[in-house]
């Protein structure tokens, strides 16, 4: 075994023009993270019950679209969507449509640990919280004014934004602007932005795991289901790897990228820093996205097609690093 591995992330797409502060405020927050995943794995903490623990984290800090902080659907209203992956036996738990659960990863895992399924949704996955006895809030908890205000813009805009990391002054300061838009299944949207949280740990015994969680896109239809709670596309882990992806949600499913980290590394035995560059570069056609990912050799890798991607990662041997750009 080559010693514990942890990585983080805070979403892909980062607007160039992303102030300063939001930056360091961004850095601040992943840091923070990983030295709670850290602390977590130096006594010696499984790593399913490390991802859950840092995913919480980001969950309950509003500056990604997680938890706290989500983004709003085209109704006002938040959303959520998470799952969970262990390694050893591939088990998984996986919820979407949550608009009252604090912590969605944490109900994600009490699906794969205490329900006989993999993944419940919308009023199922509600009723299963109580009956779990897991804290849920009112809506309005999720719910912050800089969102308001980037709904506001969304549909002044007739579009979707991927998030809320873009200026409220107006869609010509972002770094995508509606003259030059991108497509998502075949469909123009004028701005991508960052959202989606995710961690993925390989404890000392050499076990993988994986967690992402999101509250999706900002002016989303209601009901809309992205990549984060499918596993194979948004999260996977196994006995060679846990990976954790984010992005254009659509474009991750299409290509189930997540597991395609894991099946070129068993397949065609690639090293995990080259299925990550394979992945991103031959598995995602023209959309947009990045992943994290540790091998069960202590290994950490991330990759991504985008301007930039929130991460930090950190290994037992004393590596650490936190970044946005390339």
């Amino acid at each position: 075994m080559g010693g514990w591995a942890i990585a983080v992330h805070g979403g892909a797409g980062v607007d160039p023009n992303l102030p300063l502060e939001c930056q360091e405020q961004a850095k601040q927050l992943l840091t923070r993270c990983l030295n709670l995943g850290i602390s977590a794995l130096r006594s010696n903490l499984p790593a399913i019950d490390v991802v859950e623990l840092v995913v919480r984290e980001l969950e309950t800090d509003p500056f990604f679209n997680s938890g706290r902080g989500s983004a709003l659907t085209e109704k006002g209203t938040v959303e959520m969507e998470a799952s969970i992956m262990d390694g050893p036996k591939r088990r998984c738990g996986a919820v979407s449509g949550l608009t009252t659960v604090k912590n969605p990863i944490s109900l994600a895992r009490l699906v794969m640990e205490k329900s006989p399924h993999s993944y419940l949704a919308f009023s199922g996955a509600e009723d299963f919280a109580r009956q779990q006895g897991v804290e849920v809030v009112d809506n309005e908890y999720f719910i912050t004014k800089e969102n308001v205000g980037m709904l506001k813009l969304a549909k002044e805009a007739k579009t979707i934004l991927f998030d809320y990391r873009i200026p409220t002054v107006g869609l010509e300061k972002c770094s995508a602007g509606v003259d030059s838009p991108i497509v998502m299944n075949g469909l123009p949207i004028s701005v991508y932005a960052p959202e989606t949280v995710g961690c993925v740990v390989v404890d000392s015994q050499g076990r993988c795991a994986a967690a992402t969680s999101t509250g999706g896109l900002m002016n989303k239809m209601t009901g809309r289901i992205g990549d984060s709670p499918l596993i194979g596309a948004g999260t996977y882990a196994c006995d060679l790897c846990g990976v954790s992806c984010t992005g254009e949600g659509e474009a991750i499913i299409r290509g189930t990228l997540a597991r395609e980290v894991a099946a070129v590394m068993e397949y065609k035995g690639l090293g995990l820093q080259e299925a990550v560059d394979f992945v991103i570069k031959h598995r995602l056609d023209e959309g947009q996205a990045g992943l994290i990912a540790v091998s069960r050799n202590g290994e950490v890798a991330c990759g991504f097609n985008t301007t930039g991607m929130f991460r930090g990662c950190a290994t037992e041997d004393g590596f650490m690093e936190v970044g946005i750009w390339e």
